[in-house]
């Protein structure tokens, strides 16, 4: 499968924003899903993860209480609504899926279970 990430761009802190994952194959629907970010010098850093079906979701504590996930299978897509951000949010967003078989309760939080992914998409908070 393959993912496109969109909807970054510059927010001042405190504020909003959607980021949205598109898949290209039918079949997303089987796939777990989740989202990292990366800043330069860094390793990339997990922050939330979510099951096929949408039933189970998992959140960094960095995030907890001001990110969600979410996913509409119908139209193949996933979404990162992140709330009131700060400028340690600032970072590269990358959204990945895997396929592979587990029970669906099972969420991956590192990005070596992932093994696909999008081109990432630039969140900047300022201060």
């Amino acid at each position: 499968v393959q993912l496109q990430a969109f909807g970054g761009g510059l927010v001042q802190a405190g504020g909003s924003l959607r980021l949205s994952c598109a898949a290209t194959r039918r079949g997303f629907s089987r796939y777990g899903m989740g989202w990292f970010r990366q800043v330069p010098g860094k390793e990339r850093e997990f922050v939330a993860a979510i099951s096929w079906s949408g039933a189970y979701t998992l959140f960094a504590d960095s995030v907890k209480g001001r990110f969600t996930i979410s996913r509409d299978n119908d139209k193949m897509t996933g979404h990162l609504q992140m709330n009131s951000l700060k400028p340690e949010d600032t970072a590269v967003y990358y959204c990945a899926a895997d396929n592979r078989l587990r029970r669906e309760s099972i969420l991956y939080t590192s990005s070596y279970e992932y093994d696909y992914w999008g081109q990432g998409t630039q969140v900047t908070v300022s201060s």
